[in-house]
């Protein structure tokens, strides 16, 4: 018969004290090189950040206005005018369809549109601010 032996963790013997699990070990190991973090008080008080900010509003809040009204304006169609949005176009293919499926082409499209605008106007200025601050990019 097999006989079960309990053995506390706390008599272990020291020389599994310094081997750790995955390599995680219970010696302090050697200081990382620490960068000094940025002021962000200071970037977020500055007229640079101040601009970045609106012009990234400058396009998502009218780019999320005109979504929600398009959305909108499909889910109305829907729910009040059935005999428009079941008008055939051709074969099974119906207006509430069609209008259903650009919701998701528009959507892509806002998305390439935000890149797009992001890699022009945005991401020129982040990159000034990040050197101003002494943040380099890894």
């Amino acid at each position: 018969m097999t006989q079960v032996v309990h053995t506390p963790i706390t008599t272990r013997s020291p020389a599994h004290s310094g081997a750790g699990f995955g390599g995680i070990t219970r010696q302090p190991s050697s200081a990382p090189d620490v960068q000094r973090a940025p002021n962000f008080a200071a970037i977020h008080d500055s007229p640079e950040f101040a601009a970045l900010r609106s012009r990234f509003r400058r396009f998502v809040f009218p780019m999320a206005a005109l979504f929600f009204f398009w959305y909108l304006t499909y889910v109305l169609l829907a729910a009040y005018a059935h005999s428009f949005m079941s008008h055939r176009l051709f074969g099974l293919v119906t207006v509430g369809l069609v209008l259903g499926l650009l919701q998701f082409v528009s959507t892509i499209a806002i998305t390439i549109g935000y890149v797009r605008y992001a890699r022009h106007h945005l991401d020129p200025r982040v990159a000034a601010i990040r050197a101003s601050a002494g943040v380099s990019d890894k």
